[in-house]
């Protein structure tokens, strides 16, 4: 095990709201600040997370909206990664849990 090989993430943001103070202090911040600090000590990091696109609470803001729930997801996906990059999150990659990449990745570790 190379122990300057580090893997992170977070918990995955539903893509049906905006992110709030809560998301930021709970789970993205404490991650950011450990990412950080294993860079400072030349770890190997790479900092992954994005949007949850898959659930009930996306399809609850799209029937509330009158829209489809992929209006919802493309909506708030761009809106929290603009957060993010704002609050200068340093996620090496930002993406989307419906991305093929996700899709493949998933099903060889199930």
């Amino acid at each position: 095990m190379d122990s300057n090989k580090i893997l992170v993430t977070s918990a995955l943001p539903y893509a049906n709201g905006p992110l709030h103070i809560g998301h930021i202090a709970g789970a993205y911040l404490p991650a950011d600040v450990f990412v950080r600090f294993s860079r400072m000590q030349k770890k190997d990091v790479v900092f992954i997370c994005g949007s949850d696109e898959h659930g009930v609470p996306i399809t609850i803001t799209a029937e509330k909206e009158k829209v489809s729930p992929q209006v919802i997801i493309d909506r708030y996906h761009e809106m929290n990664k603009k957060t993010f990059e704002k609050l200068g999150i340093s996620f090496d990659n930002y993406s989307r849990t419906s991305i093929e990449t996700h899709h493949k990745t998933a099903q060889e570790i199930f």
